[in-house]
C-alpha cells in the first residue's frame, strides 16, 4: 500500500520510508545535523567581490555564513600578498575576515611539487601561478571547497577537471570548486 505524497508513516509492506519521504524525516532528527563544519578556501576574488556589483551579493552572503559559523574560512599566504596590493578598504575587509576566526594555510614544498605538476600539465601558465597555488593549497589541505569569482582560471568546468586529474594522479583527493553564488544560493534552498 502506498502512502499519499507528503506522508511519513511506513510503507505497511517493507516497514520503510516511502523513498520521497526519508529525506523529510531524516531532516527531523537533531542529532543528524551534528557534523563537522565544512572549511572553504576562499580565494582573493571573493574579498574584492565585496565591493562589486555584480559579485557583492554573493560574497557578502558568503562571509555572513562565515560569521555565523555556518562555514569555516580557510584563506593563505597567497591571499595575504595579494591583498597587499588591494585597496585598502579590501584590505580592511580581510582583516575582518581573519578576525571571524579564519584558518590561514601555509605555502608549502608540497604545495609548490603540485603546482608543477598543473604547470607541466599546461593547465596554467607561469603568469598565473598564483591561481594554480590556490588550488594546490586547498588540495593537499583537504578543504571541503574552493570558492572564487576567477572564471578564466580556477572556476571553469575544464579547468577544474584538468586539475582534479592531476590531483587524482598525484594520491589527491578531488577538489570541490564553486563561485559564492553556487554555495550561497545552495544552502537558501
Amino acid at each position: 500500500m502506498r502512502q499519499a505524497p507528503g506522508s511519513n508513516r511506513l510503507d505497511k509492506n517493507t516497514d520503510r520510508l516511502p523513498y520521497h519521504d526519508a529525506a523529510r524525516f531524516f531532516h527531523r532528527i537533531p542529532f543528524l545535523h551534528i557534523m563537522e563544519t565544512l572549511r572553504i578556501y576562499v580565494d582573493t576574488s571573493v574579498i574584492g567581490g565585496c565591493f562589486d556589483r555584480e559579485f557583492q551579493e554573493w560574497s557578502e552572503a558568503l562571509t555572513d555564513h562565515f560569521r555565523r559559523g555556518r562555514y569555516l574560512a580557510v584563506v593563505s599566504d597567497v591571499v595575504t600578498k595579494e591583498i597587499e596590493g588591494a585597496p585598502d578598504f579590501v584590505k580592511k575587509r580581510y582583516q575582518e575576515l581573519l578576525s571571524i576566526p579564519a584558518e590561514i594555510i601555509d605555502v608549502s614544498e608540497e604545495a609548490v611539487s603540485l603546482v608543477g605538476h598543473y604547470m607541466a600539465r599546461g593547465i596554467l601558465t607561469q603568469r598565473f601561478l598564483n591561481d594554480a597555488m590556490h588550488i594546490a593549497l586547498a588540495t593537499i589541505a583537504k578543504i571541503d571547497m574552493l570558492v572564487g569569482w576567477n572564471f578564466k582560471h580556477i572556476v571553469r568546468l575544464d579547468k577544474i577537471r584538468l586539475f582534479n586529474t592531476v590531483n587524482m594522479a598525484q594520491g589527491y583527493k578531488p577538489l570541490t570548486i564553486y563561485s559564492p553564488r553556487e554555495v550561497v544560493h545552495h544552502d537558501q534552498e
